[in-house]
Parts: structure tokens; sequence; C-alpha cells
């Protein structure tokens, strides 16, 4: 394919999704040109620090305005959203009026499918994504050397990005991730299926998920590619940082969003059992803050343990962290519209070289292979948990022999350059 290809994100660069900027500048390595549109501006507390593959990526976002906020009637907003984006509309109803055409016929069916009841209105949310995809549709007609547009989340982005490609007589692409597949209510009504069936393919990063996908649109173009070791993880481990020094406690660590699924609760209360056995030992927990940041918070209060919350840190702190820690915990659980896939941490702390306990859910298993390359245990069994703990403290030989294994299997399979070029060459296709 010649030309260059779109990437859509709705925020960016969000401290959460460093694996998409590394992919992006992956992705360009392999020699795919790259452009980047924003669908709006990230909030203070998804920035964190500064991560060096930003530095390296070569396209620059380009940030589309937003419409107004939804919490009006639908007439005070229309008004107000049609006269500050009446130019694009008009510019792509001149160029390209089937498509303007198609895409309002696409939504509007959505919004009236999703209607709360037989008397109600359309349901906005699809109103104010065609104009975003009118105004996206825009741009792209003024860039015509793109050939090709590929969205990160099955939900508004892609809808933005679906509609925009009908827009602008271009294929599409998007990456289904975990919430976003797996939530009926930001997909309702068939709209993930008609997704599926629409873009000429779709990537995904389990197994579980091509599964899950197929069963939804079984004609649908599905393939698995891992995300890998981020490009900042690679070079700093390149780099052969000195090992910190650890005191000989049993230190405990989790990494991820203060978010229900990822479990953290469970490892709390796995702390708290291993201070009833008097194991001696100190755990932290880093990661964005998030929805349920204030209920782990009081949990923490509550069972009076010593888990610290210090927040995001960058690649190379992280690295420290995963170095001195007795072993990274994932105690990912199924949530009835939520999941993990295979967090990227598991990944980074394979590659660190820290033995890893994580539970037998969803994509994980793709990963760790238990007594192979870590430790699977049942989600919200903090008992269970200690238990992994102890072993992995006492048994030093296991420890090694599975951090060994670990790196091993990132080596294999989780290489994130060979992933990029994966990938790379999805998009290339005509």
């Amino acid at each position: 394919m010649n030309g260059s290809v779109a990437y859509i994100l709705m925020g960016f660069p969000r401290v959460s999704e460093t694996f998409i900027a590394s992919e992006i500048h992956r992705v360009e390595q392999a020699g795919v040109p790259l452009k980047l549109f924003v669908i709006k501006p990230i909030e203070a507390r998804e920035q964190g620090h500064d991560h060096p593959v930003l530095d390296a990526i070569v396209a620059q976002p380009e940030y589309l305005p937003d419409p107004v906020g939804l919490t009006k009637p639908m007439h005070r907003w229309r008004w107000r959203d049609l006269r500050e984006f009446a130019p694009a509309i008009k510019r792509c109803a001149r160029r390209r009026p089937r498509g303007v055409a198609r895409a309002t016929r696409t939504a509007f069916a959505q919004a009236f499918r999703d209607r709360r009841s037989r008397l109600s209105g359309p349901r906005k949310i699809y109103v104010k994504e065609l104009i975003q995809a009118i105004t996206l549709a825009d741009r792209l007609l003024r860039e015509p050397d793109v050939r090709h547009l590929h969205a990160h989340f099955a939900h508004g982005t892609t809808t933005i990005t679906w509609l925009a490609a009908c827009i602008a007589g271009l294929p599409f692409s998007f990456t289904g991730h975990a919430r976003d597949i797996y939530a009926p209510e930001l997909n309702p009504k068939g709209w993930l299926r008609r997704k599926l069936n629409a873009a000429r393919f779709v990537v995904t990063c389990t197994e579980a998920n091509v599964r899950h996908l197929r069963a939804i649109a079984p004609g649908a173009r599905v393939h698995l590619v891992y995300h890998g070791l981020s490009a900042d993880f690679t070079t700093l481990l390149r780099a052969d940082r000195p090992h910190p020094e650890t005191n000989g406690k049993l230190r405990v660590l989790g990494v991820g969003r203060l978010v229900a699924k990822k479990g953290f609760d469970t490892l709390v209360d796995a702390c708290a059992v291993l201070g009833e056995r008097g194991v001696p030992y100190e755990a932290l927990i880093v990661g964005q803050d998030d929805k349920d940041g204030e209920a782990l918070r009081a949990h923490i209060a509550a069972r009076g343990v010593p888990v610290s919350l210090p927040g995001p840190v960058g690649p190379a702190e992280l690295l420290d962290e995963y170095r001195r820690a007795g072993a990274l915990c994932m105690p990912s659980r199924l949530l009835a519209n939520d999941r993990d896939g295979i967090p990227n941490v598991l990944v980074e702390a394979m590659a660190a070289g820290a033995p890893v306990i994580a539970t037998n859910v969803s994509g994980i298993p793709e990963l760790v292979e238990d007594e192979v390359n870590g430790l699977l245990v049942e989600p919200d069994d903090p008992h269970a948990l200690a238990d992994a703990l102890i072993r992995l403290h006492e048994d030093k030989a296991l420890a090694r022999r599975l951090t060994e294994n670990g790196r091993a299997t990132v080596r294999a399979r989780f290489d994130g350059e060979r992933l990029a070029q994966d990938l790379a060459t999805l998009l290339r296709a005509p």
C-alpha cells in the first residue's frame, strides 16, 4: 500500500496507554508513514512521567475540536455545534455527498436503535460522534496521501473512525482490547458486530479475545497481535542498568491502574495474611489513580496493612521496582462488563527478571504457564495468593527457574519489534 496510515486515538499520550505510543513508534520504524489524529485532549489524571518513546515518534498529533457536552437537550447543543462545525460539514457534503449521507444513515439508525424506549428520542452520543467523524473526514480530505485509518479501542474511537471512513471513502481497521469489546453498554444493539463486519481487518491482543470477537461476527477478519515488550523497556534492558539493592524482606509489588478489575484489594488482603503468619514484608502498588482508588485506600486503612500507593513512575524507576520485587502480583478478576487481556506489566516483569504471580483468567494463561514461568492462582483468593508469595520467598531455586523461563517466553513470543512488523504487514496490505 502506498501512502500513509492515519491512527485515530481518543487521547494521547495517556500514561496508561504507553503501549500504544510504543506501537506507533515501531510501526514507523517498520517503514509505515503515519499521521496521528487525537479526538480530545487528555485529562490531568491521565498524564504521567515522560516516556522517551514519545520523543522518537515522527508523526505529530493533530487534535480535533470537541463538540459541546451532551448534558443539554439536543436542540440546544445541536445548533451550537452545527454553527461551529458548519464549515467542515459543508466541505464534506460538497466533496463527498454520498459518503456523508451513508455515514448519517448509519449513525442515525443506531441512534434510534439504541433509544431508551419507543417514546424516547435518538441517542445523542451517535449524533456527536457523527459530527466528530465529519470533522475528522474534513481533515483527511486535506491529506490526499492517507490511504487507511486505524483506531484503538472498539467503542467511541472506532465509531468515529468508521463513520469518517464512510465519508472519505477509505478502508479502516481497529484494535480491540478489553472492556471496549466485552461491555455491552459500550457497543449496544449489535453495534460491535456491525463494526467488525465493516472493518477491513481487526486486531486484538489475546487468543481469548479472538474467540470472543469471532463468535460475535464469524465472518470478521480478526488477527492476533500481542502487544509485546515496549520500546522504552527494551532500551532500558539493553542498557544493562545496575540492579538496585534489596533488604531481604519479601517485597510485594503490584502495578496497574487503581480499578476493580486489577484485584488489588485481594493483594491487600493477601498482605494481611502475610502479617498474620509473621512474614516480614513490604508492599507497594504502583500506578495511575483511577475510579476505584479511594475505595482501595479505604480498604488498606481498614485492614491496617503497610501497603503504599506511590502513583505512576517512569520506565527506569519501574524497572528498578521489578528488580527489587520478590514477586509481581497481578490478581486480575473478571467483572460483568470488564476484564484484563494480558496485562502489559506481566510482560515487563518477566523481561526484567521478576517472578510473577497472576490469576488464571482471560488471556493471562497465554503468557503465564503455571509452575513453568510463573504461578497462577484463582481470582479473589487472598490465602492462595499469600501461599504463592511465601513459596517464592522461601524457595529461591523455584523463583530462579520461573524468572529464567519467563525471560525466555518474552524473547520467543513477545518481542515488540517483531510483533510491530506483523501489524505493519497488515496495515500495508491492499
